[in-house]
């Protein structure tokens, strides 16, 4: 062969190489080719500001007012004492539901931006928690104290959310002023080295109101350390406004109560006391490491939207052909939505998270007398940056929130929603006929998605809020993260699981408040109810034998105590609010609330605690909408349960539901027992609750008969063409390679370590 011909084939060979090189890029290109979508102009309003969360701007200039207009020197929170005035925190406040609705569909004037500002007074002669209403924005130039309007009375200040600048202090207590008091048995028992040594703490603190006590457990600081308790437990009394008087009431270790430490290292040293030295685990945790035991392979399988993306997001709002809805962020509670309208029809005012729960069970104190109550702690606060191609598909929009919390300088987290469209793995609905005529008719399910996720401590809850093509909304959460464990003593087993060689998995239950305030058709609403019953009938063609017939059972529940269903009642299947109005075939349009839950036993009413969380009580309670009821808490019932500052249970007082503007309050959990498999960490897999709301005769016809995505063909037609199956063309975009963004991930910025 001569240089000549091999020079031929080389260059032939580079020319295939070129060729195919440019079909992959062209195919690449095909994912993302098709021009952006547009929406009808409602879609595209700029109203969703309505609901939008405080500009970092606002924010600046809420503080800038605060601190020239209360008259008394405000410390910044990220370092004040106790006995200091800070400004806690600043957040949006929503106007009144009808000054929203005259300004969304009537044309009515734009109610003006306003913020609500909480303020600690710590330095006054009677200390106080003080709500202000700041405005209006982004000039402020008013301020009103509605502390009492919202309460009832002023807020005392042993109520307060804890700030991370307490947490600290009472982290340097410890270290500084407690262990010191017992060095033999820190070194010889815990192998304290002053780091490694890490305390979790309880709420609530105490047991009457007024206290201010908080059970410290002690862990191993190292990666997972919720799994690597040590056994020490203290209880610290820090109600004195100045840390200096802070002090030990109690201490817990190996199943017995003492006096301080200093009383447990005198038993020590006098061989009293029956101590396990602690094993030393690696810093990264062991077998509480979320590292991958294997090394990563190829990439598993990945979502993307092959031809672009079949929504927009423009600041706080998401369109698509179906759907349109606003959301933010609550700094205490957590993701909300508003305006979730249907094909241009209001359904929803607003969704939103109002608290998650957790009672647990444990033979240590720490353990046995923990109610956390998250929206104390934020659960907006603890929002957190998604990770691309895990929290979220990699090519979902990402949304960034801002939020101005213990400090005097916003916050911006990254990344902290993601839209995206998914399809499921079974088809929305699909029929396959074989008789009479031959045909297949299907539409897959797919859906778009808004997501976030909250940390609270050992706790991750993934929130989900799912729109579909046929007018349903999914509401859910899947709770994962770290299990909360307790040192395993004696008689331990009664409540949970071994995991490890010391560390039991305590019992504890999980429950989710919603507020759902449907507008069917408008505001005014009535509450019905369906279910079945069978009834002996005579055979009409043969009167000499009995049938059991199934009927349906319909109600009316008219007064709130008859639409307050406790968490195990017996509930009718088909619960659904329902219009003044009718559709084609004369029905009331309505829309159907539909739970999904298995929770465990609501704490007992009789528990001087329980009416700061009466809101689980019911798995669903519907109330008239009232502008004083707006939600089902208060961050202060945590750090004062005893005297709930809101008593959800107050309001249900049998009012009229009839024709009202009706609020649906939605409480949805589970009972863990943790096991062997919770470890390294507890699966979203089986554990997710939440609701369903689903139009119940609300359309004429199903909506999603309407989709796009909708297939059907004949035996009789040619099924393998695009034209009649856009199935069919799948082939030639599925090697398409989808146009990804560079990979980050903000998570790490803006934290505070203890």
């Amino acid at each position: 062969m001569n240089v000549r011909t091999v020079f031929i084939i080389l260059l032939l060979g580079l020319v295939a190489i070129l060729v195919l090189v440019c079909i992959l890029v062209s195919r690449g290109g095909n994912c993302n080719s098709l021009p952006p979508q547009t929406f009808p102009e409602y879609r595209q309003s700029e109203r969703s500001w309505l609901f939008a969360d405080l500009t970092q701007e606002e924010m600046l200039h809420v503080v800038r007012y605060l601190k020239t207009s209360l008259g008394t020197t405000l410390k910044d929170a990220s370092y004040a004492n106790p006995s200091d005035n800070c400004i806690y925190s600043i957040d949006l406040q929503l106007p009144p539901k009808a000054t929203s609705l005259s300004y969304l569909d009537n044309g009515g004037s734009r109610p003006p931006r306003q913020a609500l500002a909480i303020v600690y007074f710590g330095n006054q002669s009677v200390p106080n928690i003080t709500e202000f209403i700041v405005g209006p924005l982004p000039e402020p130039s008013y301020h009103h104290d509605v502390t009492v309007q919202k309460y009832g009375e002023k807020l005392p200040y042993y109520r307060r959310p804890p700030l991370m600048a307490e947490y600290k202090q009472m982290a340097f207590f410890l270290h500084r002023a407690v262990f010191p008091t017992a060095p033999s048995f820190m070194r010889e028992v815990m192998s304290y080295d002053g780091t490694n040594l890490a305390a979790v703490t309880t709420s609530p603190r105490g047991l009457r109101s007024g206290d201010r006590s908080t059970w410290l457990v002690l862990f191993q600081n190292v990666s997972g350390f919720f799994l690597h308790p040590v056994g020490l437990e203290i209880l610290l009394d820090h109600s004195n406004l100045d840390a200096f008087h802070w002090n030990v009431t109690k201490v817990f270790y190996n199943g017995q109560y003492y006096r301080d430490l200093a009383h447990l290292e005198k038993d020590f040293m006098e061989g009293c006391l029956h101590a396990q030295k602690t094993k030393r685990v690696p810093r990264d945790g062991g077998f509480s490491s979320l590292k991958p035991r294997v090394n990563p392979v190829e990439p598993g399988p990945s979502h993307y939207e092959s031809s672009g993306e079949r929504y927009n997001v423009r600041n706080n709002q998401v369109s698509s052909s179906f759907w349109n809805f606003a959301f933010r962020m609550d700094l205490s509670r957590g993701p909300s939505l508003f305006d979730i309208r249907f094909k241009g029809q209001r359904v929803v005012y607003e969704l939103s998270v109002q608290d998650t729960m957790s009672v647990y069970g444990s033979s240590n104190p720490g353990g046995m007398i923990t109610r956390y109550m998250d929206a104390s702690f934020g659960i907006g606060y603890f929002t957190n940056s998604l990770m691309r191609g895990v929290d979220c598909p990699y090519s979902a929009t990402y949304v960034d929130v801002s939020f101005l919390a213990q400090s005097e300088r916003p916050i911006l987290t990254r990344d902290a929603f993601c839209v995206f469209e998914q399809i499921s793995g079974a088809p929305l609905r699909r029929h396959y006929s074989n008789l009479y005529s031959l045909y297949y008719g299907g539409l897959p399910s797919t859906a778009l998605v808004l997501r976030s996720v909250t940390t609270v401590g050992n706790y991750d809850y993934i929130w989900n809020f799912v729109f579909y093509p046929n007018g349903a909304i999914e509401s859910k959460v899947y709770p994962t993260g770290y299990i909360m464990s307790s040192f395993l003593q004696d008689g331990g087993l009664d409540f949970g699981h071994r995991v490890s060689d010391h560390t039991l998995g305590t019992i504890h239950t999980h429950f989710v408040g919603y507020k759902v305030d449907l507008d069917i058709g408008g505001v005014k609403n009535s509450l019905i109810s369906n279910d079945m019953t069978f009834e002996n009938i005579k055979a009409p063609w043969s009167p000499d034998n009995e049938i059991r017939q199934m009927k349906m059972v319909k109600n009316v529940l008219d007064t709130e105590d008859k639409a307050a269903f406790r968490l195990h009642d017996n509930m009718p299947r088909y619960v659904y609010f329902a219009a003044n109005s009718n559709n084609k075939w004369g029905h009331k349009r309505g829309y159907r609330i539909q739970l999904i839950s298995f929770a465990g036993d609501h704490l007992p009413e009789t528990d001087p605690m329980e009416r700061s969380v009466s809101w689980s009580r019911y798995k669903l309670a519907v109330t008239k909408r009232k502008e004083n009821e707006p939600f089902s808490t208060s961050i202060y019932n945590q750090n004062d349960p005893w005297t709930p500052s809101v008593a959800f249970a107050d309001f249900i007082n049998n009012e009229s539901l009839i024709e009202e503007d009706l609020v649906a309050w939605i409480t949805t959990g589970f009972l863990h027992i943790p096991h062997a498999e919770d470890v390294p960490n507890t699966v979203t897999l089986g554990n997710a609750v939440g609701f369903l709301l689903r139009p119940y005769n609300y359309f004429d016809e199903d909506p999603s008969i309407h989709s796009p995505d909708g297939v059907f063909f004949t035996s009789e037609q040619d099924f393998t063409s695009c034209d009649v199956n856009h199935i069919a063309c799948l082939p030639k975009t599925a090697t398409c390679v989808p146009k990804l963004q560079p990979f980050t991930f903000e998570g790490f910025q803006n934290l505070t370590r203890l």
